[in-house]
């Protein structure tokens, strides 16, 4: 983790406040400053993690303006510093519009050393773990599965799959809603394997007209139809010795599920007007949002070529179900958009995180990354807010994440599973779960349970 300097900034036109402050602050290198300039050259040469700012600075001793302003050019230039706003102890209207300028917290005076103390050294923690969490996701990001950022169970068991396949030479077939990513996740393939020197060739079978598909695939000879004024190549030729993508194959018309069949077969393609066969070496790897095992029944998807194709299968989970993901990913999109568009973001208001893990991202990551987009260049504040990404606010209430809460929902599931395979018999309950009969009914009325 890159070391943070334990380096406090405190901004006091006032020196005697100065040298309390110091005195309160003997662990940190403490450094002063009376104004606006000042502060700001401190903020230059030595970038501290956490500044108290006292609001009411010269030339506007008596009032706020100046310290505002100083807190907009701190919190503009460098956003990830924890600002706490010093204000008096009648100024809460100016604490909160500080707090809406990009503020971490803010603290009524009289100096407290106790409690300000416990502020400084909670933001400056918070700081550490933004950091740490930063040098994280680089981590994740350079991972030898490139390009797929995840911290949840579900993407790392398939960025493990992917790992281990990845060098092999058997089709892949890629399961999963469309935006989880199965494209990113043949490109690792491919990037992973001893093929990674040639060519990834990716086509959307759904995309193209079925009278153009074929030829698309397997290519054509002069004079095959009109208007084939030259040889020309297929996608499969092309990929020679690389991976051919097909995404979409459950939408591989019949007529070229038998060619496809037959190529997957023999590893032999014939271009559309020719007899020649062309021995053709390519990894292929596939991939569908559609229930192939539904088409089969329905009888517009061959089971053999089922088989042909998915000798591995990956299926990749739904973002709503990668716990944890959803602002792994928001917060790498936020960095890399607020790049983009020249903007500085204070990252995601408390609501915003919430609305994100409680929405179902139909989407899936394609739709999280557009909301993303949209709120980076529609923010007003300093942090993007659940209206910015077009989210419907969701109380604390409705996302409590509190460990008390956590247990008491496993504690209720598991009492609730256990009386189901007892036919309602606590004692039989009790014994399922390894616990005494007076523990269960405990659990029951601290629950408010009704059995």
């Amino acid at each position: 983790m890159p070391q943070i300097s334990k380096k406090l900034l405190v901004v006091e036109d006032d020196p005697g406040l100065q040298s309390q402050l110091r005195w309160c602050f003997d662990n940190y290198e403490v450094l002063l400053a009376g104004d606006r300039a000042s502060a700001l050259e401190q903020m230059r040469r030595h970038q501290p993690p956490v500044v108290t700012l006292d609001l009411g600075l010269p030339p506007d001793a008596n009032g706020a303006s100046e310290g505002l302003a100083t807190l907009e050019q701190i919190v503009g230039q460098n956003p990830d510093t924890k600002v706490i706003v010093v204000t008096g102890n009648n100024d809460r209207e100016n604490a909160v519009r500080a707090v809406g300028s990009g503020a971490y917290d803010f603290y009524h005076k009289p100096i407290d050393a106790e409690i300000l103390g416990l502020i400084v050294n909670r933001a400056y923690r918070v700081r550490e773990l933004e950091m740490e969490n930063r040098d994280l996701l680089q981590k994740k990001i350079d991972v030898a599965v490139e390009g797929v950022v995840a911290c949840s169970p579900q993407m790392v068991q398939v960025c493990h799959t992917i790992e281990k396949v990845a060098p092999s030479n058997a089709t892949i077939l890629l399961l999963g809603d469309s935006g989880t990513g199965k494209e990113l996740c043949a490109r690792s393939l491919h990037r992973l394997s001893p093929r990674a020197s040639a060519r990834f060739i990716a086509i959307n079978c759904a995309a193209i007209p079925e009278n153009l598909l074929e030829s698309e695939l397997f290519g054509y000879e002069k004079g095959a139809y009109t208007g084939a004024a030259k040889q020309t190549l297929g996608k499969i030729e092309y990929a020679n010795g690389g991976t051919l993508f097909l995404d979409e194959v459950g939408d591989l018309p019949m007529p070229l599920q038998a060619k496809l069949l037959r190529f997957l077969q023999e590893r032999v393609v014939e271009r559309i007007g020719g007899r020649e066969e062309i021995s053709v070496d390519v990894r292929v790897v596939c991939a569908t949002h559609q229930d192939l095992s539904a088409k089969i029944q329905s009888g517009t998807f061959r089971e053999d070529l089922y088989y042909r194709i998915s000798e591995i299968a990956i299926q990749i989970p739904p973002l709503k179900d990668r716990g944890g993901d959803v602002p792994l990913l928001a917060r790498m999109f936020l960095e890399h958009f607020s790049r983009e568009q020249g903007r500085n973001l204070r990252g995601f208001s408390k609501d915003a995180l919430i609305a994100m893990e409680s929405y179902n991202w139909p989407g899936n990551v394609r739709e999280l990354q557009n909301r993303v987009k949209r709120a980076v260049i529609m923010a007003e504040g300093k942090q993007i807010t659940p209206m910015d990404m077009e989210l419907d606010q969701v109380s604390a209430n409705q996302a409590d994440f509190s460990m008390r809460h956590m247990r008491e929902q496993a504690e209720r599931q598991a009492i609730l599973r256990a009386l189901s395979h007892t036919g309602g018999k606590l004692s039989a309950a009790a014994d399922l779960l390894g616990i005494s009969r007076p523990t269960i009914y405990d659990l029951i009325r601290k629950l408010n349970m009704s059995v």
